[in-house]
């Protein structure tokens, strides 16, 4: 650390110097959200004091409360607060990049072969620790997000509308935001701090409206260049799902590749693991997965063959759908940080979203074992009930133990998830040959 790094706190470093930190975490943000935000703590908060601890908390409470992903929103909020605009760009890009441009190439390779036995094998034990991964998320979150009696209602009802009625998400959240703002027990503070720097409301609507145009004009562009092209409707669907996922991730995982298997046939539920198993074991943040799926849903539309090129152009469209909208969130919302924390009612819908975010990983992880674990499931069909069941003559036996042994790994040992996925996917390749 250099001698111009080290300022007190709130302080501003030259852009140079946050650029070389903010593309250190970029490379090395590895192992999820959780610890993304330790890892940039320790970089911005502790070692060079660039922000305040108070600071940085509410900074992380505010991007918690967005759609889409909290580390790399913490980030450009952080490059914002110091650098305006500018740095929120840098922060925010330096964080995404790296874990893309290796994304790009895992997916290319995935495609190219996959189909072969070798890597099937290796996958089977990653799809097995995938479901240990996310049901270690699901008892994360939920005893951060169950704080009250109603959360485990509104948990509970979440699933139940997902699971066994095939309740649209979208409707489920918003749902969940209606209880929660009639409830109207947040835990905001009534005191209103001082922001960076005083906005106005034209001033705001200047910035939505830029990021808007941002957002939107190559989408419409390339529905009419392409019109009726699996490219549009990447960038219509990613741009709703960067728009009605709250809650992390997993959230956003948990729509998504219910609409992508299912409802657009895009890839496999066993694909869908492999690509939540390549996004663990690179850095970024999780919600990279969405770019695998860009990819294969592009590189394999019209033709049985995979065109990398198509590959490229749709992992480019779901970037450009997922990302572009974090930074409108950010740049728009970062100047009323302490206002919000001092808006109760809000901050109670905003905590039951979280809490039917519970419900929406258990409807992930239940969907994802079945789908694992079985070859043949299928929907049952009774009035208003539409659950998930499985053919249990179709069980592959594999799946079961690789579990096992991974969630002797993650829960029991505590050990990583690198080391975890490498165990399972070596021991799904000896089971294979028995």
């Amino acid at each position: 650390m250099t001698a111009n790094e080290t300022v007190n706190g709130d302080g501003v470093p030259s852009l140079a110097a946050a650029t070389r930190v903010w593309a250190r975490i970029g490379v090395l943000s590895f192992g999820g959200p959780a610890a993304q935000i330790a890892l940039m703590h320790r970089e911005v908060v502790e070692d060079r004091r660039w922000l305040s601890e108070q600071t940085f908390l509410n900074a992380l409470s505010f991007c918690m409360l967005l759609p889409g992903p909290e580390a790399m929103q913490l980030a450009t909020y952080a490059g914002w607060r110091m650098h305006g605009t500018v740095g929120g760009l840098v922060a925010g890009l330096l964080f995404v990049l790296p874990g893309a441009a290796l994304m790009l190439l895992l997916a290319a390779l995935y495609v190219t072969f996959g189909a072969l036995p070798l890597v099937q094998a290796l996958f089977l034990g990653v799809k097995a620790a995938v479901l240990v991964i996310v049901l270690e998320a699901l008892l994360r979150i939920s005893r951060r997000a169950l704080t009250r009696p109603l959360h485990y209602w509104i948990a509970a009802g979440a699933f139940v509308a997902l699971f066994v009625l095939d309740a649209p998400y979208p409707l489920v959240i918003a749902a969940a935001a209606a209880v929660g703002l009639v409830s109207g027990k947040g835990s905001g503070t009534g005191e209103v701090a001082q922001g960076r720097a005083a906005v106005s409301p034209w001033g705001t609507l200047r910035t939505v409206l830029v990021w808007l145009a941002l957002w939107w004009c190559p989408l419409v562009l390339l529905e009419f260049v392409f019109p009726g092209q699996v490219l549009g409707e990447i960038g219509r669907f990613f741009s709703v799902l960067a728009t009605v996922t709250f809650g992390g991730a997993y959230a956003v995982l948990a729509y998504m590749a219910q609409e992508a298997v299912s409802g657009f046939g895009w890839l496999s539920a066993a694909e869908m693991a492999d690509a939540l198993g390549l996004a663990e074991t690179t850095p970024g943040p999780l919600i990279l997965v969405t770019e695998f799926v860009g990819f294969l849903a592009a590189a394999r539309a019209g033709t049985g063959e995979a065109d990398l090129v198509m590959g490229v152009a749709g992992a480019v469209v779901t970037l450009w759908a997922t990302f572009v909208p974090c930074f409108l969130w950010v740049f728009a919302g970062a100047p009323y940080i302490e206002r919000l924390h001092a808006m109760p009612k809000l901050k109670s819908a905003l905590d039951a979203i979280t809490a039917a975010v519970v419900g929406v990983i258990l409807n992930l992880s239940i969907w994802f074992a079945l789908q694992v674990t079985f070859s043949d499931v299928f929907r049952l069909d009774f009035g208003p009930l539409r659950p998930l069941l499985p053919d249990v003559t179709s069980l592959d036996w594999r799946v079961p133990v690789l579990t096992l042994v991974a969630g002797l790994l993650v829960l029991r040992l505590r050990k990583g998830i690198p080391l975890t996925l490498t165990v399972c996917a070596l021991l799904g390749l000896l089971l294979s040959r028995i």
